[in-house]
């Protein structure tokens, strides 16, 4: 092909697309000339984000809670003591495993020991119903069943795993600060073990007792 015939498709391309720009780019009924930038979306401005970030990452106002059935790993971090790094593997284990339901089902993640659910026992809250299962021989109960109230000096650790709240590893440390240190003298004593609260004491007081 001739030199001056591949210049004058290069023009005629060039000069078409220059009009395809100059459409998209005016408004309708525009007098000629006149050029309006596209409006850039107020949601992906830097400021915006900022903000977003800012809203993710403050502590806990008074009487907020945080529900780990549904917040994403940002809004898990905004907890005491919970990291980003915590905050996602309690949301890898929720996807793999399902919603939690309670505290005591936090449990069965790693990381989390009983310090760390004694901080955050009044800070969260869960909108999955919590998981059910058998009564236990000797009348152990579990979220949504009555039974005959638990001894807590002959239980074993898989019969307190069937009270509400009381997750396996809660339920083994009972065990164990009992065969260390004797017989609970009263359902109250139960706050001597590491990881067990007053709120915990409380959520089981009608379906415990000593003998």
């Amino acid at each position: 092909m001739p030199p001056e015939r591949r210049a004058a498709l290069l023009l005629l391309g060039l000069a078409v697309a220059g009009q395809a720009v100059r459409s998209w780019i005016l408004a309708p009924g525009a007098p000629p000339g006149e050029v309006r930038l596209p409006r850039a979306d107020p949601s992906a401005s830097p400021r915006a984000h900022r903000d977003s970030a800012v809203r993710l990452t403050r502590p806990l106002a008074p009487g907020e809670r945080i529900d780990l059935d549904r917040a994403s790993a940002l809004e898990i971090a905004r907890l005491p003591r919970v990291g980003l790094t915590l905050a996602k593997a309690i949301v890898a284990d929720r996807t793999a495993r399902g919603p939690f339901g309670s505290l005591a089902a936090l449990d069965r993640v790693p990381g989390i020991g009983p310090g760390l659910l004694r901080a955050i026992e009044d800070r969260v809250t869960f909108s999955a119903p919590a998981a059910s299962g058998a009564t236990g021989p000797l009348g152990g109960t579990v979220p949504g069943r009555r039974g005959p109230p638990l001894d807590l000096n002959s239980a074993t650790a898989a019969q307190l795993e069937a009270l509400p709240f009381i997750g396996p590893s809660m339920a083994r440390r009972i065990v164990a600060w009992r065969e260390k240190h004797g017989p609970f003298p009263a359902v109250d004593s139960l706050v001597r073990v590491p990881g067990v609260g007053p709120a915990t004491v409380a959520r089981v007081r009608d379906r415990v007792t000593v003998r």
